[in-house]
């Protein structure tokens, strides 16, 4: 039996949307979004952990480069199951970086590092996780992307608008960085 809760973000969710209540969710059936040509996948969130970790997976197919982007309060793992994604990051001395993780690689990537990363094999899946001093980011996924009850890719990318980018940093931990160059491959 499958038990479905109403949040501050959906009408239907698989996840309570209060802290301190146990539950199981099924493969794929978490808050499901599009954003860029990938399927976010979320399992746990702030509401579940007072702010102190979430837990996502990103499906999707190769593709371009997403954002540069940082987390001025929030460390993130990237965690390859399946396929090729290529990291990008910076360390806070700006010393750059960029290496191909392919299932079992695990990548760091610390607060206020800048870093990105673009999928290299079609079918490639990374679980998430971040964890912070009071904040978490993955509903920013279905703020700046589309939610949606689809299991699958976006059969369109869903690119936002500039103007809802500029958005994001005063309601999650992200800050893009739209004039960030990476100097490496």
């Amino acid at each position: 039996m499958t038990i479905e809760y109403a949040t501050p973000y959906r009408r239907a969710s698989r996840i309570p949307a209060e802290p301190g209540k146990p539950y199981v969710i099924e493969k794929g059936e978490g808050d499901r979004a599009h954003l860029f040509g990938d399927l976010i996948t979320i399992y746990a969130g702030g509401e579940q952990t007072e702010n102190t970790f979430n837990f996502f997976t990103v499906e999707g197919p190769k593709g371009d480069l997403v954002p540069a982007h940082l987390h001025p309060d929030t460390y993130e793992v990237f965690y390859v199951t399946q396929g090729a994604v290529r990291l990008f990051v910076e360390d806070l001395a700006g010393e750059q970086q960029a290496k191909v993780l392919t299932p079992g690689d695990f990548g760091f990537v610390p607060r206020n590092c800048p870093h990105a990363y673009r999928i290299e094999r079609h079918h490639s899946q990374v679980v998430g996780v971040a964890a912070g001093p009071g904040h978490t980011f993955e509903r920013f996924f279905e703020s700046l992307g589309e939610p949606t009850e689809r299991h699958g890719l976006p059969t369109e990318p869903v690119v936002p608008s500039p103007d809802r980018f500029a958005t994001v940093p005063d309601h999650h931990d992200v800050r893009f960085l739209p004039d960030h160059r990476w100097r490496t491959r």
